[in-house]
């Protein structure tokens, strides 16, 4: 993995930062990492102290962030514990990824990279676990493209729907919340996220706001940042917005969707790898689609990381059930982009709205990777109903213990770091005996209120 050099910036580099947060008028920066659930965690520094210390010295934070369950309740690790003292995490701001704030003026962030006590990239830091696959794929000559989707709820103070009836994608229905979804359209591109477009989804208040492709760690930065805006610009409108992938029993899941491809980089030339497919995928492209499929099923883990997340996973929901690929069609799990150029991609739809961004482009990169370096075969194109008829193709898993099984000891897992893997299995198996000691059903469709009380705001 790339280590970026440490305190060595230049007075240039150090120059123009300050400028930029002296003309944004910023009083305070925060200094961001995401946990392996994807919160943002980190700390806030008044903005002379950051300039004077922390741009170049960095920070520190307690490494048990890292076992925090949703509620901050600490899983039982062998590498972050009390035994071990619950070690220091060194923070090093990645000044290049400054944002400052409209909806909160006068704030900005840094994400930062994660260091251990020998100042090595953090195996656990889902940072650090992607900037490993993303290293892999270039050292095969490609540099990876991500854009995500996100879907998610807006509902009343008390949780209850902003509206009963759904009406997918009307410019006229509710048209007063608007208002609030212009303030996170505006918040998002003031922060540097590149917003496309908004519309309501299949669900009663269910929201999705589409953001353009980026390199996988900015995409994995924005998707972050995004949630965390979402739920900021609701509470400020004396509303709230979930994430939670199946909220309740009927209406539809939130699901996060991962569009990916290859942009080819050094003396074989620029240009998206799986530009050249017309009619069908290109042998790049195909390739890397036989990788996403070979390890669906480990990836479910990561696209899952609670329980509830299964629960997505039924017929006739939008999301997929078996692991099978076709072009515009959305009961496919890699639906395909192709004779577009450009803009050509596989878009993976299994993975719900709590998935950890990190954590799942990682997945996806290493679940790619491999398949450029198996030429693997993504076997037949899926045409029709694939859940009236999803023929020969595996099914995924549909509960969180089928999910853990699929991913624990799987290849998939050696590839994103044995540490990361053995750490992330623990969370998910305590995760799913609180669920069920809750008297939860991992099994049934049905959503429980104490799931609602444990991800509807945590998730």
């Amino acid at each position: 993995m790339t280590i970026r050099p440490e305190f060595k910036r230049s007075d240039v580099e150090s120059d123009a930062f300050e400028r930029k947060l002296r003309r944004a008028e910023v009083h305070t920066v925060e200094v961001a990492i995401a946990d392996t659930y994807g919160h943002l965690r980190g700390k806030r520094f008044p903005v002379d102290h950051f300039l004077r210390s922390v741009a170049t010295g960095g920070c520190h934070i307690a490494d048990a962030i890292y076992i925090f369950d949703l509620h901050n309740d600490l899983v039982d690790s062998p590498y972050i514990n009390m035994a071990k003292g619950f070690l220091d995490t060194h923070l090093v701001p990645d000044l290049e990824t400054l944002r400052t704030f409209s909806h909160r003026p006068g704030y900005a962030l840094v994400f930062a990279d994660s260091l251990d006590p020998s100042h090595q990239p953090h195996p656990i830091a889902p940072r650090t676990v992607l900037q490993r696959q993303i290293d892999r794929c270039e050292a095969l000559g490609y540099s990876p493209v991500v854009a995500t989707e996100m879907e998610f709820y807006l509902c009343e103070h008390d949780w209850s729907h902003v509206q009963r009836h759904i009406q997918y994608s009307s410019l006229t229905d509710r048209g007063d919340l608007e208002c609030v979804l212009w303030e996170m359209r505006t918040a998002m591109v003031d922060a540097g996220i590149p917003v496309e477009s908004s519309n309501p989804e299949y669900g009663p208040g269910q929201i999705e706001i589409n953001v353009a492709h980026a390199d996988a760690m900015t995409a994995a930065d924005n998707t972050a940042l995004y949630k965390s805006i979402v739920k900021e610009v609701a509470a400020s409108a004396g509303l709230r917005a979930t994430f939670m992938p199946k909220p309740w029993t009927d209406p539809s899941g939130s699901g996060m969707h991962v569009h990916t491809s290859l942009s080819a980089v050094g003396p074989a030339g620029a240009g998206n790898a799986f530009g050249p497919s017309q009619d069908l995928p290109n042998e790049v492209m195909s390739q890397w689609l036989g990788g996403l499929l070979r390890h669906a099923g480990a990836l479910s883990l990561l696209g899952s990381p609670t329980p509830n997340g299964y629960k997505r996973v039924r017929p006739y929901t939008f999301a997929p059930t078996h692991a099978h690929w076709g072009l515009d069609n959305r009961s496919v799990m890699c639906r395909c982009t192709v004779g577009a150029g450009g803009a050509n991609r596989v878009e993976y739809r299994a993975p719900g709205a709590d998935a950890n961004p990190y954590l799942m482009i990682a997945g996806l990169l290493a679940a790619g990777a491999d398949g450029l370096e198996r030429s693997a075969d993504p076997g037949p194109m899926s045409v029709g109903d694939k859940y009236d008829d999803p023929a020969d193709a595996p099914r995924l898993p549909a509960d969180a213990a089928a999910g853990i099984a699929a991913y624990e000891s799987s290849a998939l897992a050696d590839a994103l770091g044995q540490e990361f893997s053995t750490n992330y299995v623990l969370m998910a198996k305590a995760e799913l005996n609180t669920f069920t000691e809750a008297g939860c059903d991992p099994l049934g469709d049905d959503i429980a209120e104490w799931e609602r009380d444990r991800y509807l705001e945590f998730a």
